[in-house]
């Protein structure tokens, strides 16, 4: 199942510009439940997952969660968990994520879900089997009358949990369930894993296509080692919260946060071989641009893929292939007329 063309598209844009009307609100685990009865008292339409890097399939589901809530006049609800279970249960296996925990609660934000519910994963919400979780978290915590699901939704202990028995629950339980199905764009299934494989690439376009908008990500500008100053490129050192980022190399980047529109700059993210670097990096020169902003929150935006990170021979080496970058990421933002400082 797929949107008609122009909803498909613009369905970010859309959602935007309704999401003003409303204010979203973050329940910080199923204890604190309970502060937000009132709101809860007559129940809520409700969908559950890890919603890793919002895209284009999720944006199905979270725009017909709140067309159903209207419909019901009940608010909206999203369950999401930290961590996400497969870094519970296989923290080295555990897929690089697309978005942190900040990053998801913005894109939230920008839709017209109601609440966030933010569920600690832990051995004892994993040791709920598949009945207890319908019936201690569903009904009694969160007074579920619709339940929306993805085609593959699986939970409870042992996964064990379908959609057939929440079909059933909901028959006996007094809740609705609607099995959401997959999304498809240019006959590929739309997923967090397609996404992260693009990324890899990396190929900005596609991702662009199955995310709905550019990818970005953001962070807290921190102190670092100042080398950048000391080649003659000062640069944002970006702390992401996050172990990994999902994308490597030197970008062409618009950053959001600093002024009323985005500043044009390059960026590096990786290891930083050439010093030995160990932890990942995340390096953001800015054209033309010398003010201190440590500790602001800034919004990176990917917009065109320079060329993979590389170790050079000296510092003179990687202060002359800077200069090559930062001439190339001009050239870009000129030819695709945006405007330079």
């Amino acid at each position: 199942m797929t949107l008609p063309h122009a909803l498909r598209y613009n369905l970010p844009l859309v959602v935007k510009v309704v999401a003003k009307l409303f204010v979203m609100q973050l329940i910080r685990g199923l204890h604190n439940i309970s502060r937000f009865r009132g709101r809860l008292a007559e129940g809520c339409v409700l969908t559950i997952g890890n919603f890793d890097g919002i895209h284009l399939g999720h944006l199905q589901v979270l725009q017909y969660l709140a067309q159903k809530a209207q419909k019901l006049q009940l608010p909206s609800v999203v369950m999401v968990f930290e961590p996400l279970p497969i870094e519970y249960f296989a923290p080295k296996q555990a897929p690089v994520r697309l978005m942190n925990l900040r990053e998801k609660l913005q894109a939230f934000e920008q839709t017209q879900i109601d609440f966030v519910l933010c569920v600690r994963f832990d051995e004892a919400f994993a040791s709920l089997s598949a009945a207890e979780f319908v019936e201690r978290v569903l009904v009694k915590g969160m007074a579920v009358k619709h339940l929306v699901i993805g085609d593959d939704f699986r939970f409870g202990q042992g996964r064990r949990g379908d959609f057939t028995f929440l079909q059933q629950q909901g028959a006996e339980l007094g809740f609705a369930v609607t099995e959401m199905p997959t999304f498809y764009l240019e006959g590929a299934r739309v997923s967090s894993t397609r996404i992260r494989q693009q990324l890899a690439l990396p190929n900005l376009d596609e991702v662009a296509k199955l995310l709905g908008t550019p990818f970005a990500f953001s962070g807290r500008v921190i102190h670092g080692q100042k080398l950048g100053r000391t080649l003659g490129f000062p640069t944002l050192n970006l702390n992401p919260k996050r172990l990994q980022m999902p994308v490597q190399g030197v970008f062409a980047v618009q950053v959001a946060g600093l002024k009323t529109q985005p500043v044009l700059g390059v960026a590096n993210i990786g290891l930083r071989p050439t010093v030995a670097g160990l932890q990942p990096s995340i390096e953001v020169h800015l054209f033309d641009w010398s003010q201190d902003v440590y500790g602001r929150h800034v919004s990176v935006r990917l917009c065109h893929f320079i060329r993979a990170e590389q170790r050079f021979a000296n510092l003179a080496a990687l202060q002359s292939q800077i200069r090559l970058d930062v001439a190339q990421a001009r050239e870009f933002f000129v030819e695709h007329d945006t405007t330079l400082p």
